[in-house]
């Protein structure tokens, strides 16, 4: 006989769904789900609406699946691009089995958590677990303030929390922990992706994600969010040996105003070509292959305002 097929986990069903992270910039969304899933798949950025698009990373486990989606973040609208996001959000958030609200460790709850907290109240269905990040950053007796802060917020707001869980993403117990409690909250079902899908965002936006991240690298106070990357092709290059293959992407880099252009470009050109540079590496890593990487700097009037530049663009 040798080898013993016994199963032991057959009695509790297979779960599967999807969970989303939530708080402020900086609250340690990104960095959580790289602990969950194990590997580098959102981008992390330290501003906030870096992450436009759904970014998911996929948690696998004998006895379930857990999908993680990215929301941009929730703000205060102050344009049509502001009020679009809060729209996707709020879509998002009631279609999710679980929101992570995460709040970390070493910040005092401010008035950007409470206005996510109020939004948060509205989504009446979905099970709500709170996160609080980075706790390897105090000691033990200003995690249980914050702790007790937590609550108190929900009770004042009217929001059951299904948990509220201390983690640091250093620390891998915890983060295994938290999947542990994710995952009961997630309905029965088979798994939704194969084994093997870490993403399955396109490609594309990801790499644009990645070109986008490079551009404002560095100009971010002069323009802030009046960036958006389309890459118009991504495809292989022909005649190429088998052993060398060459992906050749081509992207735009769409600002508001021609003013704008000379910051990105840089003086002769300098500053694109460092933007080519490091956003090409970064590519590399992520699709593990050579690229060459074509850039052109256009102007596309006042996008952010514009619902049919912002379609175009892709929100």
């Amino acid at each position: 006989m040798g080898a013993m097929s016994v199963r032991t986990e057959s009695t509790a069903p297979h779960r599967a769904g999807f969970a989303c992270f939530v708080g402020r910039p900086n609250a340690g969304k990104s960095t959580l789900t790289n602990a969950l899933v194990g590997t580098k798949v959102a981008i992390t950025s330290n501003r906030p609406q870096t992450t436009r698009h759904t970014v998911r990373g996929i948690v696998h486990r004998p006895d379930a699946q857990l999908v993680l989606v990215d929301t941009p973040g929730l703000h205060k609208p102050r344009t049509l691009l502001g009020e679009r996001l809060n729209d996707v959000v709020r879509t998002t958030w009631s279609e999710v089995d679980v929101i992570g609200f995460c709040l970390p460790a070493d910040q005092k709850l401010g008035p950007g958590d409470r206005y996510i907290a109020s939004e948060l109240a509205e989504i009446k269905k979905t099970p709500k677990i709170a996160i609080v990040t980075k706790t390897d950053l105090v000691d033990s007796k200003a995690l249980a303030t914050q702790l007790l802060a937590i609550d108190r917020l929900g009770k004042e707001l009217g929001i059951e929390w299904a948990e509220i869980i201390p983690v640091s993403a250093v620390g891998d117990q915890q983060v295994s922990l938290l999947a542990d409690l994710l995952v009961p909250l997630l309905p029965e079902g088979p798994a939704l992706y194969p084994e093997g899908d870490l993403t399955d965002e396109p490609e594309q936006v990801m790499v644009a994600e990645l070109i986008r991240e490079a551009a404002l690298e560095g100009v971010r106070d002069e323009l802030p969010h009046s960036i958006a990357v389309v890459v118009e092709e991504m495809l292989p290059r022909e005649d190429r040996p088998a052993d060398k293959p060459l992906l050749d992407i081509h992207a735009n880099v769409y600002i508001e105003r021609p003013s704008q252009k000379g910051i990105i470009i840089g003086p002769k050109g300098k500053r694109l070509k460092e933007v080519g540079t490091k956003s090409r590496k970064h590519i590399e890593a992520l699709l593990g292959t050579p690229v060459f990487l074509d850039l052109h700097v256009k102007v596309a009037k006042d996008w952010q305002r514009d619902p049919k530049q912002l379609r175009k663009l892709g929100f």
